[in-house]
């Protein structure tokens, strides 16, 4: 199945993500800091990056999301975050293909499955 890099730096929030989705079958890596995602991705390129946007601040978030282009990821990257209105109108929003609001997993799953469905 499917490797999906989690990049949040809220530790309970990624341990709970990746049994999830480990248990769905995926393949999970798991990124505390945006220096560490983006040794994760040098690393193994995902199919899916699910990030969150206050990594710990919304300027690094959007600064990752820059990188993470930069780079010459061309794949889904999607923002998971509580506070989507720091993405909303930003140029970095065209840079990412999903942004879901955290608190509904069953969106979360299925826009997790559409994205790797593409």
């Amino acid at each position: 199945m499917a490797r999906i890099l989690l990049a949040d730096d809220d530790t309970a929030q990624l341990s709970v993500l990746s049994s999830l989705l480990e248990t769905l079958g995926y393949q999970v890596d798991i990124a505390f800091s945006p220096s560490e995602a983006l040794r994760q991705l040098a690393r193994a390129v995902p199919g899916l990056i699910v990030m969150d946007l206050r990594f710990p601040t919304a300027a690094e978030g959007l600064a990752l999301i820059r990188a993470i282009r930069a780079a010459g990821y061309l794949r889904p990257v999607m923002v998971l975050s509580g506070w989507p209105d720091d993405l909303y109108g930003a140029p970095e929003e065209r840079m990412v293909s999903r942004i879901v609001v955290k608190g509904s997993v069953r969106a979360l799953l299925e826009a997790i499955a559409g994205l790797l469905a593409e």
